[in-house]
């Protein structure tokens, strides 16, 4: 893996790579573009999603980015400056934010409808400057909502966790890296108790939200990030490999398990469910992750499933929102239901894998190629 050193140098990285947690990442993405694909004929109804809890795709990024960076950064902080540990960051998510807010102005008059009052009577230069802001990921007020959803970045309203990502990014760097084990423990507990209590009493009984500007929003979208990152910074620092067999296996099937479990106490007992979140991003998230990081690829096709999943995951997460939006409005203007839909909502799931991969190989890989050596 490449990676810029302080001064900008493109180097090899001679760490460990976790292959299957590449492969899970991917997993977990697919799985939160079905949700989504699925999303829209719940009619706002959370207890008749299906996928149901493929919102926790989010939590389980969080909990692999602080590992990850973690895992990457911890040691380095003796030759790498803050400076390049930013540059790091931006050359490595910024490309891809750029192309999904341009490809969320291109699709956005096409989605026009009832779902989406406000595209009708949005004027082109209000489109472009919220292009602008969201190329800096700079989240607009209520002023400049131009779908009529409350996003913080209406052309692509998944762009809100890679605003947190971000901050967690920042407050690592200044803060986080120099704190120790036992300091990381105490955040790790109250970030646990404000999550538990954010999803059991939560109106919906669940930890969704985060992605508006209002105070109880970024309340929980700070509140799914403390947890997931610190933990995950946490089980690095503490982590010693096992040696288990088929990990990638037994760690999907976990993922696909847990995200697509049903809604646990239905309408009546909401705060079961949250329970259920509470556990799962808690004990069963550093699991997976812990099952992840103690297995080994051998096949090649295991290798080559495994790189392809970790390549499409941030493709795919930050460009199929607005291809989702046209098909959103289609579905409502044409008042589709779900049994009439399944070849087509298969078809957007295998275009969103595609269109991923192919501003991958386009785009992002040489983009960050190009960043890297202007920036030796």
């Amino acid at each position: 893996m490449e990676v810029i050193s302080s001064q900008g140098t493109v180097f090899k990285d001679s760490k460990k790579h976790y292959e299957i947690l590449d492969g899970l990442r991917g997993v977990a993405a697919i799985l939160v573009v079905a949700f989504h694909i699925l999303e829209v004929f719940s009619g706002g109804d959370h207890t008749k999603q299906l996928i149901n809890h493929g919102y926790l795709a989010v939590d389980f990024f969080f909990l692999l980015s602080g590992f990850v960076i973690a895992h990457a950064y911890d040691d380095r902080w003796n030759t790498m400056s803050l400076t390049g540990f930013l540059k790091r960051r931006l050359i490595r998510l910024h490309p891809m934010i750029i192309v999904g807010m341009t490809l969320g102005a291109v699709c956005f008059y096409f989605a026009a409808g009832a779902m989406f009052p406000a595209i009708e009577g949005t004027p082109f230069w209000k489109l472009i400057l919220v292009m602008v802001f969201g190329w800096f990921l700079i989240p607009v007020p209520g002023s400049l909502d131009i779908r009529g959803w409350s996003e913080m970045y209406p052309l692509n309203g998944p762009a809100w966790s890679l605003f947190f990502e971000y901050i967690a990014n920042i407050f690592y760097a200044l803060i986080l890296r120099k704190v120790s084990n036992t300091i990381m423990w105490i955040l790790v507990v109250i970030a646990a108790i404000a999550l538990i209590h954010l999803a059991v009493f939560s109106p919906h009984g669940d930890i969704i939200g985060g992605w508006s500007l209002d105070f109880e929003q970024l309340r929980i979208g700070f509140t799914r990030l403390a947890f997931p990152f610190l933990a995950g910074i946490l089980l690095r620092r503490l982590f010693k490999s096992g040696n288990i067999k088929n990990a990638f296996l037994w760690s999907s099937l976990l993922i696909v398990a847990i995200m697509s479990f049903p809604r646990v106490g239905g309408s009546e007992h909401l705060w079961w469910n949250g329970i259920y979140d509470s556990l799962t991003i808690i004990v069963l998230f550093p699991l997976v992750v812990y099952i992840g990081a103690s297995g080994s690829i051998k096949s090649a096709v295991s290798k080559r499933l495994c790189s392809f999943l970790g390549d499409i995951s941030y493709p795919i997460y930050i460009t199929h929102f607005p291809i989702l939006y046209v098909y959103y409005a289609w579905v409502s203007n044409n008042n589709i239901q779900l049994e009439n839909s399944l070849g087509v909502a298969l078809a957007v799931l295998i275009f969103c894998i595609i269109i991923s991969y192919v501003f991958l190989k386009l785009y992002d890989i040489p983009v960050r190629k190009w960043l890297s050596k202007k920036h030796q």
